[in-house]
This record gives C-alpha cells, structure tokens and sequence, in this order.
C-alpha cells in the first residue's frame, strides 16, 4: 500500500514537472553574450558589436486564437477597430500600393468582403498597429523584443544577411513571401496568399519560426535617424507581401518604420517573456 502511494506521488510530481516544461515550450532561450549586429553599409542598423541579456523570445508569431484571448478577457478595442484606417492588399494593386479598408480589423485582416479569421485561428494576428501589440503585452505579461534582441534571435548565430547564408534563392524553405514578379497577379505558389499557419516553414538554427515572412513583427526601440519630434513604430523580418522585387526586408538586417497607430495586414508580433 505504502510503495502504492509513493508510486502515485511520483506520477503525480512528474506530471506537474512535465505540465511546468510545457509552459516554456514555447519560448527560445537566448544567452546573454556579445554580439555583432547590423551591417557595413546600412545607414538605420550600422555595424556594432552589442552586449544583450539572456531573455526568452516566442519560437512563433502570435496568434489569432491567442490575440482573441486577449481581446475576450478586456474587451479592447484595437485602433483599425476605432480609427477605421488599416490598410489591406488584394493582387492587381502597383507596388507599394495598398487600400484604406474601414472594415478590416483583426477579425477581418484584408476586410469583411475578404473573409474573417474563423479558420484561421492558427495565423498570425494581422491588420494590429504598434499600439495594440503593446497593449496585449501588458495583459499577458510579456513583452516586444527590442531590435537588439529579435536580431539575435533572428541571425541565430550567423553573421550573413540571412541565418542560412546570403543565398537569397533559398527563402522559399524558411519564409512565407510574395514569389510573383510584381503584384499584379496573385501569387500563392508556396501555397499561401496571405498569411500562413504559423510554423508551416523551416525555423532557424535556435528554432524560431516564421523570423523572415508571414507578418513583420513589431519591436522596441529607437534609431539615432529618428526625427526629435515624431514617434515611430518598428518591424523587422518582412511579411508574405514582400518579395524578392519588393520590400525584400525578410532578412536579419532591415528595419521597417510606420506610425505607431497605423495598421496594415501584413504587421504582427511576437513576444518575449518578463
């Protein structure tokens, strides 16, 4: 009966261990050390070696089913939702050209004639400014990397543009991009139009997926070319509508700069544990 008992308590203990590793499953373990970042050239990410704390950063980019959690427990109301003013795309548009929709919002990423998120929980929050990322941060207790840190964790102990190599032909392994020529004509090649499920490519050598493509993450931080007077929101990494032709930030290097209000549905995040 004794030896019953002890048998159960240990079942038990080691179902709490397990339960206990599952919540950090999702997170990558970045070590403090020095790294170099930036680039020779790069007039916004100048070359620098840079000492960085060890933090946790999400393996993926946040979620709908995740951001509605959010949204569930406080009844927020995002700025695309209240502003009226997220962009979207649809095949046909120039370059660089997008459409102020009133309906898109986080439910409806690329507007309500587009379709809604109902099977597509597993997608990257879209069509979210800077602004809201924070404020789903301070309900979950988590926080946006700082461009130091998702270039670390991005870079994942390369040196070159990309944490592959500087072959940018291999992309199509590793991210969700535009593979089309131009916009003119939808391209959904690798599968994806939009969005993808987050993790549906390759991850990098620490295990972080969807770093390049999918959604531009937001970040925290400043640049010494930031104008005194005017506040800017930061993303890195790319999204599906960049393309080799295009936009091609989905690398380690690029910053991408927007007003912290603005909402596009190429924009999302991912976190890093407190």
């Amino acid at each position: 009966m004794a030896g019953s008992k002890i048998l159960l308590l240990w079942v038990f203990s080691l179902l709490v261990q397990q339960a206990i590793g599952q919540q950090d499953t999702g997170f990558v373990k970045i070590v403090q050390g020095n790294y170099l970042l930036g680039g020779k050239t790069h007039q916004l990410n100048p070359l620098r070696k840079v000492h960085i704390q060890t933090f946790y950063i999400a393996a993926t980019e946040l979620t709908n089913h995740q951001f509605k959690a959010f949204i569930e427990a406080t009844h927020y109301i995002t700025d695309a939702e209240r502003l009226k003013n997220a962009m979207v795309f649809e095949p046909g548009l120039d370059e660089f050209k997008w459409l102020q929709d009133s309906t898109a919002c986080w439910k409806y990423p690329n507007g309500k004639s587009r379709g809604g998120i109902e099977d597509k929980m597993n997608h990257p929050v879209t069509s979210i400014s800077y602004s809201d990322a924070r404020a789903y941060c301070a309900w979950a207790k988590v926080r946006l990397p700082s461009l130091d840190e998702w270039e670390v964790a991005s870079r994942a102990g390369a040196s070159t543009l990309y944490f592959w190599g500087n072959d940018v032909e291999k992309i199509g392994e590793y991210a969700n991009i535009w593979h089309g020529r131009n916009h003119k004509v939808a391209d959904a090649s690798d599968g994806y139009l939009y969005t993808s499920p987050v993790g549906s490519f390759k991850p990098n050598a620490y295990g972080l997926y969807d770093i390049y493509g999918n959604v531009f993450e937001f970040c925290e931080g400043i640049l010494i070319t930031d104008p005194k007077d005017r506040k800017l929101a930061y993303a890195r990494g790319g999204s599906w509508w960049c393309s080799k032709n295009a936009c091609g930030f989905f690398n380690s290097l690029d910053i991408g700069r927007v007003s912290p209000h603005a909402s596009f549905s190429n924009q999302g995040f991912r976190v890093v544990k407190l």
